[in-house]
């Protein structure tokens, strides 16, 4: 099935818009809704359910009342329910990318690619399931015996952003179904129709009712509050802004509730003079680009050794200046909008401030007029340190470029930020590969390569940009409590 092929309006009428509670659909409580907007036209796409505080306590009511059964179904069940979604996913990827670029705004290419990745998590998950293992020990007086359980955590509340609006549900969701807990999620007031759609999917697969309750809202706060400081919640995963983890960190503190966190980044992005510059500039293309630059992931800042910046600067002004833009689903877009308004501006005060400081645009520097949010890709070079697109997420198409001597200034460049989510190195010296490495205060470091994402790895950061890991091994163990049994035979 093409994009062209398929009416956009009956793939988003196709999509429930109530919310998803015990396993049926149903209205808000008062019956109020909200519209979802596409950022390429600004025009509501569909009205979806607005739930009240009474709803997100509904899902959590049963969210508990499922949590006991499916905790005892077989590791093996629970993982063919999600190789039976991860199966019919990749059947529906056309109709779903529609659906996230209709949402969200990036390119349909992109959306496709979205899709798949998310549906990895699935497949990963539906095998991780049956390999949840204790563990059986002497203990070193050799009297008695030690055994540990690991057991599912319990209802958790997930709460999903919305640059990938389907990828972190599924980074969230599979791990909890292959664990055994029970879950709340909420979407972005954004993009909810991709998360949705995901719910329906996974009833379709035989999710047991009450396993996964989805609520959709605009009052984030006084919804997940009241849930969040629930004695009966036992699990906290938030993806989104350092800020708003902050918040969610306190109200979690109270119940001394396990969080997952997985927030802001500001991710520097190093090129040494040995590298190849070739294959830096197809690198930089992709982690600053990939997503429109709305990534946490995103290359934040490129910190280049002098004697390659100017060559670099041009190679990558170059790439950038030819990316076509415009509406996610027009032949040949590689460039879609941001997601709002707000958005927008942000970028166009940010590249203004370097401008005043003395950054010089190489390419783009500007809004597109015209409806959407559309804003050129941009590079700038000579961007002082001073500068807040330097410190500040972007979190849009914009790469400023610095300069940087020795090693040791860039790795000191690269470190002076609160976050720590992801960086990015570009040498052809191994052991400068492996100090650097070994240095960046960093959870993920893509190494002459500009794409860390994997279903199989941990993803995560230090410092202000989270705690906890998902995918890879190490996700399921975030849904899964200890228990030590000690065992006396004497």
């Amino acid at each position: 099935m093409s994009v062209a092929s398929r009416a956009v309006g009956e793939i988003v009428e196709r999509v429930p818009k109530e919310l998803f509670i015990g396993g049926a659909w149903r209205p808000a409580r008062d019956g109020r809704t909200f519209e979802v907007t596409d950022p390429a036209t600004g025009e509501a796409l569909c009205a979806v359910a607005d739930a009240a505080p009474e709803d997100g306590l509904a899902a959590l009511d049963a969210a508990v009342r499922a949590q006991e059964s499916w905790a005892r179904h077989a590791p093996r069940a629970r993982g063919e329910i999600l190789r039976a979604a991860y199966e019919l996913i990749t059947e529906r990827r056309e109709e779903l990318a529609v659906l996230m670029t209709l949402e969200m705004g990036k390119p349909v290419a992109e959306s496709r690619a979205e899709v798949a990745y998310a549906a990895e998590f699935f497949r990963w998950f539906a095998e991780e399931a049956v390999r949840v293992e204790g563990g059986y020990a002497v203990a070193p007086d050799g009297r008695g015996r030690l055994l540990v359980m690991k057991q599912p955590v319990g209802p958790s509340l997930l709460i999903t952003p919305w640059n990938f609006p389907m990828a972190m549900g599924t980074r969230k969701i599979g791990p909890a179904v292959a664990a055994g807990c029970t879950m709340v999620i909420k979407p972005a007031r954004d993009t909810p129709l991709s998360m949705l759609a995901l719910a329906a999917i996974l009833r379709e697969c035989g999710l047991p009712d009450g396993v996964l309750n989805l609520i959709t809202t605009t009052a984030s706060g006084p919804v997940m509050e009241p849930l969040i400081r629930d004695g009966r919640t036992r699990k906290l995963s938030f993806t989104g802004s350092t800020e708003v983890g902050r918040t969610l960190l306190a109200q979690a503190a109270g119940q001394v509730l396990r969080t997952s966190m997985e927030l802001g980044g500001n991710a520097p992005f190093l090129v040494f003079a040995d590298a190849d510059l070739d294959a830096a500039v197809d690198g930089a293309l992709t982690a600053k680009m990939r997503n429109i630059g709305e990534a946490c992931t995103a290359a934040n800042r490129f910190h280049v050794h002098a004697s390659v910046a100017g060559e670099f600067a041009r190679r990558l002004a170059d790439r950038m200046a030819a990316l076509r833009v415009g509406p996610g689903l027009a032949e040949g877009v590689q460039v879609g909008p941001l997601i709002n308004a707000a958005a927008r501006e942000k970028v166009e005060e940010l590249v203004a401030d370097a401008v005043r400081r003395g950054a010089k645009v190489l390419a783009g520097g500007e809004r597109i007029d015209g409806p959407g949010y559309f804003y050129r890709p941009t590079v700038l070079a000579g961007v002082p340190r001073d500068a807040r697109v330097v410190g500040e997420e972007v979190f849009g198409p914009v790469a400023p470029i610095l300069t940087f001597e020795t090693e040791d200034e860039a790795i000191a460049a690269a470190n002076d930020t609160e976050f720590g989510l992801v960086s990015y190195v570009y040498t052809r010296d191994l052991n400068r590969a492996l100090r650097v490495c070994e240095r960046l205060e960093t959870g993920m470091v893509g190494l002459n390569q500009g794409l860390v994402s994997n279903s199989a790895a941990p993803f995560g950061g230090v410092k202000r940009s989270g705690l906890g890991r998902e995918g890879g091994r190490a996700g399921i163990e975030e849904y899964l409590e200890l228990k030590y049994v000690a065992i006396n035979l004497a």
